[in-house]
């Protein structure tokens, strides 16, 4: 029975043992003839370290860092741990290689990061100054006052303050869903936009030109468009229609009277 015991204890030695050799003959293989095929069997190999980097890298960022951005990048800091490793030197290519791709991860956060590090620097900067001197003052401190506390001259401020307020932009590509979905939404995705007309307040306005212009003749139809529609002046609507400003003016009050009755009558019909 302790045989049975000892047998089944030393399997997974034994095979631990092969692996480790086959291991080795790769390495050596391909420092011998750096065949791309020798170097994707080391890729498979230690891939595992490029997932586990990833992962306690992931959980200390933001929602929108994804995981598998990280583990590219982490794949070509491996390939080039791989093609520079010495095994000569004596070190554990698990230990050399780990700070490889830990820094090919961080090079990809700054590159996802389009504010440059010196920017970062400087709204910190000012932001660590007004802190400072609120604390002092008891209130939010003046931009003068701010400019005087890190001796710079206005031009130089303003140009650090326009650097610091560049921090806060958000870049358009950001996801906003926190949830998994079937769809990514994005931040370009839920921006208003201003130029587009909602087709609703267009039928309204529609419905409510008609109103105001039906049973008006043609030189007081285009009178109260021009000026409530078009915002022409009276002076422009009479170059406009041929007519002098104060006849303009006189059809606007006339039309305005006709059209205050008409309403006055319908408030009538509908209590």
């Amino acid at each position: 029975m302790a045989g049975r015991r000892t047998s089944a204890i030393a399997t997974p030695r034994i095979a631990q043992k092969r692996q480790d050799q086959d291991l080795q003959r790769i390495w050596m293989l391909y420092h011998k003839t750096r065949n791309e095929e020798y170097r994707n069997l080391l890729m498979e190999h230690y891939k595992g370290l490029v997932q586990y980097t990833a992962e306690r890298m992931r959980a200390k960022l933001a929602e929108k860092v994804e995981l598998d951005d990280l583990i590219s990048a982490g794949i070509f800091g491996l390939i080039d741990a791989i093609e520079a490793f010495d095994p000569t030197r004596g070190v554990k290519f698990e230990t050399y290689c780990t700070p490889r791709i830990k820094g090919a991860m961080l090079d990809e956060l700054r590159n996802m990061d389009w504010v440059p590090r010196l920017v970062r620097a400087r709204a910190h900067q000012l932001a660590k100054a007004s802190h400072a001197l609120e604390l002092r003052l008891g209130r939010r401190p003046a931009d003068e006052e701010l400019a005087q506390e890190l001796n710079m001259d206005p031009e130089e401020f303003n140009r650090l303050q326009r650097d610091a307020r560049a921090v806060g932009l958000v870049s358009l590509s950001n996801r906003c869903n926190e949830e998994d979905g079937d769809k990514d939404i994005c931040e370009i995705d839920i921006i208003r936009d201003q130029k587009s007309l909602d087709p609703v307040t267009e039928a309204q306005k529609r419905d409510l030109k008609e109103l105001l212009t039906k049973g008006l003749s043609r030189a007081e139809r285009l009178i109260i468009v021009l000026y409530y529609y078009e915002e022409m002046t009276m002076k422009e609507i009479g170059a406009t229609l041929d007519l002098s400003e104060s006849r303009v003016s006189q059809m606007h009050s006339s039309v305005m009277s006709r059209l205050k009755a008409l309403m006055q009558n319908r408030r009538r019909e509908f209590p």
